[in-house]
């Protein structure tokens, strides 16, 4: 029989934030050996890892979104595929193809880079329409249909698409049902002079990257993202997250506010960025950090408005002023 001293011990709260802040520090600290002065979106794309969401990244070319995207995957131990999107590509690129084998006599199934644990789909909006949405069920259920069969996704599943807003010829928008399954939205923006100057240094010579290793695998990652759902939510915290994303269906300036699901990632990311930080509840402040993070892409800001220049960031700005916050 075992004893009381030999029973296992049940995780207390402060161990659970304990490990995953280690583990996200490892992850930072490796990601930072290839990229300069972007500590802040590193923390927000290590949260989205932890939470079970996808990435995205846009901004202009040169920034280092491929280069971030491909930082996290070397670091986390995991199978990796790179979709490079153009317009001829086929959703069969992408899920995998049935072909006759002529030597077995049999169809096969030929897998596509989709069933990866970690995809990069980069320039995500030079793909059509068509071939965009054979990501969708991928992304919201974890699995792919290819003809009449239906093949679930290795465990961890991570997205990271990149994309150029300013180029607009030869590229087509992502479509809201699309948008509204990535957790976050994230812009890397232009290093100041001194991180410039840094990485003219770091890149003068071999490529950092190429020597980067990884320091979590799948499993530890499907641990953490266990850990990270036990960070504790207070209800009225809960229902500020409420409120505020009801908030963005009513605001006059919004033709189509944020979904449900917007509610549900705003909820886990904030769990992970206390579990980040070393804290075993969420506060109202990662809530607040999250939330020009979570929500504008999900919302769609009326022509009225936008020939005002109002923005989805202005729309949630408002939100945040007018929505108590609770103490």
């Amino acid at each position: 029989m075992m004893t009381q001293s030999e029973a296992p011990k049940a995780e207390t709260p402060t161990n659970i934030s304990g490990a995953v802040a280690q583990a996200a520090a490892k992850i930072k600290a490796n990601i930072e050996k290839v990229l300069v002065g972007k500590g802040d979106v590193i923390d927000l794309t290590t949260a989205a890892v932890l939470s079970g969401g996808h990435i995205l990244v846009e901004d202009v070319p040169g920034i280092g979104k491929t280069t971030l995207a491909r930082c996290i995957a070397e670091s986390l131990q995991c199978t990796f595929k790179r979709i490079q999107c153009t317009p001829d590509l086929m959703p069969s690129d992408i899920t995998g193809v049935h072909f006759y084998n002529q030597k077995s006599g049999e169809f096969e199934f030929r897998p596509g880079p989709i069933l990866a644990q970690v995809v990069l789909a980069d320039e995500i909006n030079r793909a059509t329409p068509r071939t965009q949405s054979a990501m969708l069920e991928a992304m919201a259920e974890g699995q792919v249909t290819v003809d009449d069969l239906t093949i679930p996704l290795p465990a961890p599943f991570l997205l990271i698409a990149t994309q150029n807003p300013i180029e607009l010829e030869g590229t087509f928008p992502l479509p809201e049902a699309q948008l509204d399954r990535f957790m976050i939205r994230i812009r890397m923006g232009y290093p100041d002079e001194a991180q410039e100057g840094e990485m003219l240094a770091r890149f003068n010579g071999a490529n950092p990257l190429a020597d980067l290793q990884p320091v979590a695998d799948g499993s530890e990652i499907l641990e953490l993202q266990r850990l990270v759902q036990q960070v504790y939510v207070d209800p009225v915290l809960s229902n500020y997250m409420v409120q505020i994303v009801q908030a963005t269906r009513q605001h006059p300036d919004v033709e189509l506010g944020a979904s449900p699901r917007a509610t549900m990632g705003l909820y886990r990311c904030s769990q992970a960025v206390a579990a980040i930080q070393g804290r075993d509840f969420v506060g109202p402040d990662d809530i607040k950090l999250l939330v020009p993070f979570t929500l504008p892409h999900r919302i769609i800001v009326k022509s009225q408005a936008r020939l005002r220049e109002r923005s989805a960031e202005d729309v949630l700005s408002d939100v945040l002023s007018q929505v108590e916050v609770p103490v």
